[in-house]
């Protein structure tokens, strides 16, 4: 199985919001191999709305996946999400790789978009089934305990047949939801030891449910610094992870990020997003040097 680095911006970025600083950014990754870009969502953070965000990327580029770590999908009408992540797939002909979640465990973002934290869950279940309906068929008709469908047909349909859809998450009851209805498996802020445990979980789950998931369709997200990390950023990983060394987390630096890349792979991952703690001064300078580091794991 092929390994493949995408690089992502996570929510805190101003890059993908302007684009005389974008554009390039977007060439440089293209030019120095990336297989993908990805944008994270957080209403409350400066980076752009993913999926329009994505949009621009797609029109700029030639060869580069465009994907979403996360999309948030509770709160969203689902059909008209069915017709904007279709959309964003026909665009970029066919490059689209949908990331989607439950949103991060925050009140002001629950409030943004309507939901209750509780309710979050079930929501999600009933919709992603339903987002691959709407791209599939024509006339959905729907009753479900939210959303009701009468006949709906949404156009234009995703590039991609199917177009499959990944998840994130450790926790037990994300690593269910990933076995029952997910496509693959990308989660963030995890070790090796995570990702062999967790895939081991996903699997059993899949085949409980009469499913699997191809064995190159798991991954993980990683952040990077460049160098040893903020106590404020420290101090964030210990609440998130307590007792785990923030450096396993976080790698500072290209180098000891490729050592947790090929330690991922020999858990067997294959798919991955590389994310700055910090937006550099120069992004040309930044990706030629990343590149140089860590791309040849993609050979």
């Amino acid at each position: 199985m092929r390994v493949r680095i995408g690089f992502g911006l996570g929510t805190h970025t101003t890059t993908a919001a302007d684009p005389a600083r974008f554009r390039p950014m977007l060439a440089a990754l293209e030019e120095h191999g990336f297989d993908s870009l990805w944008l994270s969502e957080r209403v409350a953070a400066p980076g752009p709305e993913p999926l329009a965000a994505l949009a621009f990327a797609a029109g700029c580029t030639q060869k580069l996946k465009l994907g979403t770590s996360v999309l948030v999908v509770p709160g969203r009408n689902p059909v008209l999400l069915a017709e904007a992540m279709a959309t964003v797939d026909r665009v970029s002909g066919g490059r689209f790789l949908p990331a989607v979640g439950l949103g991060v465990a925050d009140a002001a973002e629950h409030r943004a978009f309507g939901v209750a934290r509780g309710d979050r869950a079930a929501i999600f279940d009933e919709v992603l089934p339903l987002l691959r309906r709407l791209w599939t068929e024509d006339g959905v008709d729907h009753h479900g305990p939210r959303f009701r469908l009468e006949g709906v047909t949404v156009e234009p349909k995703p590039v991609q047949d199917p177009l499959e859809v990944w998840l994130g998450g450790t926790a037990p009851s994300e690593l269910r939801r990933t076995g029952r209805l997910g496509d693959g498996w990308l989660p963030s802020f995890c070790t090796p030891d995570d990702l062999r445990r967790g895939r081991e979980v996903v699997e059993a789950v899949a085949a409980e449910a009469g499913r699997a998931i191809d064995p190159g369709h798991f991954g993980a997200l990683v952040l990077y610094g460049s160098g040893p990390l903020p106590h404020r950023l420290a101090a964030a990983v210990e609440r998130r992870r307590p007792g785990t060394d923030p450096a396993e987390l976080v790698p500072a630096g290209h180098g000891a990020l490729r050592d947790r890349l090929e330690a991922f792979v020999a858990a067997g991952a294959t798919k991955f997003v590389v994310v700055p703690l910090a937006e550099p001064a120069d992004w040309e300078v930044e990706l030629a040097a990343l590149a140089a580091t860590v791309l040849p794991l993609q050979d």
